[in-house]
């Protein structure tokens, strides 16, 4: 009879897959669907042109935007930038692009070797920034174009013999970012997504709405299994594929680590050279399905890319970009806990939105501008946004800061009510009408 297993030990990395929010696209000049300004519902196969489809004749120009919002997140999570990076060819079956490559970086990528830190969480899942952090080891964030979608059912889900691409997506700059195995739970890995999703949106670098596709999710999972007799084994690894909430990230993961025991009892396959598979998330039912046996790195068939020029980032460019890198999500966490006095669920909430996070910074400078206390004054100025502010904001669709609602106008009714001029049914007649001015 076989040991029964006494311990699972999680080994979870993961891939986050952003899209930049260029104009255009990152090798033609097809516009992109990715930016602020794009058509949320184009016409298939609209957003194309002769580089994207590749005929004859068509040349790759490099996206120099993307190049740079590249390196910003790169300096976010503090990889170092690779003073020379190159692009390669990397070879698909499938044809989501029509060149049947996708220009990708390999072995010499823009970003690599960072870092990224995220709180400690509690028994309820909540930061708790009295704690240590933990550390998220980036291997790297290299720079490619994104594919075509491939439909096989036609709109309206009617079936059809065939399947349909659209290319639209085809060409969207697209960075992605590879972690280290240094997750142990699925919690850590959504709170992980959610501050890299703060920090991509507050350096400008995508707009990442998720139900859009411009940040996709990709864990990959596998598990020590202890036995009775102290001898260990590694499952294969699994990668889920393109999840596109927090909830299915969560969800993708949690089943996996529940049920790798149990398939390991029955087939006894170990983690090997080409073991590893991708499975789909049905959300429904709550279940990953196998999709394909994952190919390995030289299946790919890498070459460097003869069409264009290597990526020479100088000291002076990367200093530039440099004084560009906004406060980091986990500090700003740690800062609006220990010196705002919020609870942490409350400081998340503010900096998963970041133009709100700034909207509440200004308006306690504006407040110990008159004050001069910003211990008294910077709760009540916070509460006034994560309280009256978000509740008309939720009632009509938007976020706070889009309310019009002025940082020195928040500090004038927050000292207003230190002072107790005021009572509460009196501050939302107050904001409104400096909302209104």
């Amino acid at each position: 009879m076989a040991p029964s297993i006494t311990q699972v030990r999680p080994i979870i990395g993961l891939e986050v897959h952003v899209q930049l929010a260029t104009r255009r696209k990152m090798f033609a000049a097809a516009p992109s669907g990715a930016w602020a300004g794009a058509d949320l519902a184009p016409q298939p196969n609209s957003l194309i042109d002769e580089t994207v489809l590749a005929l004859p004749g068509t040349l790759p120009v490099m996206n120099h935007a993307a190049v740079e919002m590249s390196m910003l997140i790169g300096l976010l999570l503090r990889c170092q930038i690779a003073p020379q990076s190159k692009w390669d060819r990397k070879a698909y079956f499938y044809p989501d692009l029509p060149k049947a490559y996708q220009i990708s970086q390999y072995d010499l990528p823009l970003c690599f070797d960072g870092a990224f830190d995220i709180p400690a969480i509690d028994d309820a899942g909540v930061p708790d920034v009295r704690q240590p952090a933990t550390r998220i080891g980036i291997i790297r964030a290299h720079l490619e174009e994104d594919a075509g979608k491939l439909l096989h059912e036609a709109p309206g889900g009617y079936a059809i013999d065939h399947s349909i691409v659209d290319y639209n997506r085809a060409g969207t700059p697209l960075l992605e970012i590879v972690t280290q195995p240094d997750f142990t739970s699925a919690a850590e890995v959504v709170l992980f997504a959610r501050l890299l999703r703060a920090a991509c949106r507050d350096a400008g670098a995508t707009l990442g709405v998720l139900e859009r596709g411009h940040m996709r999710f990709e864990p990959n999972i596998n598990c020590e299994l202890t036995f009775e007799d102290k001898t260990t084994v590694r499952t294969p690894i699994v990668e889920v594929k393109n999840l596109n909430s927090f909830r299915a990230l969560k969800g993708a993961i949690e089943f996996e680590l529940a049920d790798q025991p149990r398939r390991y009892l029955e087939d006894k396959r170990v983690m090997g050279k080409g073991a590893k598979t991708t499975r789909g998330f049905d959300d429904a039912r709550g279940v990953t399905v196998v999709q394909r046996t994952k190919e390995d790195a030289d299946d790919y068939r890498y070459f460097p890319d003869p069409d264009l020029p290597t990526v020479v980032v100088d000291d002076a460019w990367r200093e530039q970009i440099a004084a560009r890198v906004p406060e980091t999500p986990f500090a700003r966490l740690t800062r609006l806990v220990r010196e705002v006095d919020l609870e942490p669920k409350d400081a998340l909430a503010l900096v998963e939105d970041p133009p709100t996070a700034r909207l509440v910074d200004v308006a306690i400078e504006a407040g110990v501008a008159i004050l001069a206390d910003r211990a008294k004054v910077a709760r009540p100025c916070a509460n006034l946004v994560l309280q009256n502010l978000q509740k008309v904001a939720n009632e009509r669709g938007v976020a706070p800061a889009d309310l019009g609602v002025s940082p020195a106008g928040i500090a004038s009714v927050a000292l207003l009510r230190i002072e107790g001029a005021i009572g509460s049914q009196a501050v939302d007649t107050l904001l409104a009408d400096d909302a209104a001015k």
